[in-house]
């Protein structure tokens, strides 16, 4: 069964800390960002995995492969499960990651490549000099790129999940961010799915930010979305 994963966007590793707390059992596993790992560096990965949770570490290396390498190195370190890298940093980076990673063994946490950003549509893609392609092509362009070159999985919009997980090899990870109940406000998210349809085309892990967070009631939030993804 497809799992969720709460996005910590917070700016404090007390806050962070506070809402692991307040959802409880509800949830095990959450991600740490470039906000609140900015702010609060190393300790706050350290401080939700001392409250017995599983860590996505979303920092997206993009760099030269040397770098990359000792940055996932670093982050293995910490005992994070899943790491992400952008994918249009080349075959060699994405290779440097994946082995780093590999040296860890059973330890060694998930290489997701970065495809498109949620909140990018078409004219996002043109403005950058990608023109002609849909997000879903340029997704397509560097999605098996990245597997070949040792991924262990994706995060890609769920709306380009189901061709993706027909395509690339069976046990590929999809961890799609953009999953929003039905219902729920948008924010930055532009090409979006509730988490009913992300499972049904094939994604493994949700990524749920303000919906639960933002909500009265944090834990009800949380194990609505586990229901319908079970459901």
């Amino acid at each position: 069964m497809a799992e969720l994963i709460v996005a910590l966007d917070v700016a404090s590793r007390g806050e962070a800390v506070e809402k692991v707390k307040t959802i409880g059992d509800a949830v095990g596993f959450y991600k740490i960002g470039l906000e609140l790992f900015a702010a609060e560096g190393p300790d706050v990965v350290k401080a939700v995995r001392d409250l017995g949770k599983r860590v996505f570490l979303d920092l997206k290396f993009h760099d030269i492969p040397r770098t990359v390498e000792r940055a996932v190195k670093s982050a293995a370190r910490l005992g994070v499960n899943l790491l992400t890298i952008h994918a249009s940093g080349g075959r060699a980076m994405v290779r440097a990651a994946a082995d780093a990673a590999a040296e860890f063994g059973e330890e060694a946490p998930k290489i997701l490549a970065v495809t498109v950003l949620t909140s990018m549509d078409a004219q996002d893609l043109a403005d950058i000099g990608v023109a002609g392609r849909t997000p879903a092509e340029q997704v397509r362009a560097v999605a098996s790129l990245a597997v070949d070159s040792g991924a262990d999985g994706l995060v890609c919009s769920p709306l380009e999940v189901g061709s993706l997980s027909r395509s690339l090899r069976p046990g590929t990870i999809f961890v799609t961010p953009g999953v929003r109940p039905a219902g729920s406000a948008l924010g930055d998210q532009k090409r979006v799915a509730t988490p009913a349809e992300a499972v049904r085309d094939g994604a493994t892990h949700l990524v749920v930010g303000r919906p639960v967070l933002a909500a009265p009631d944090p834990v009800a939030a949380a194990r609505a979305i586990v229901q319908e993804i079970g459901g």
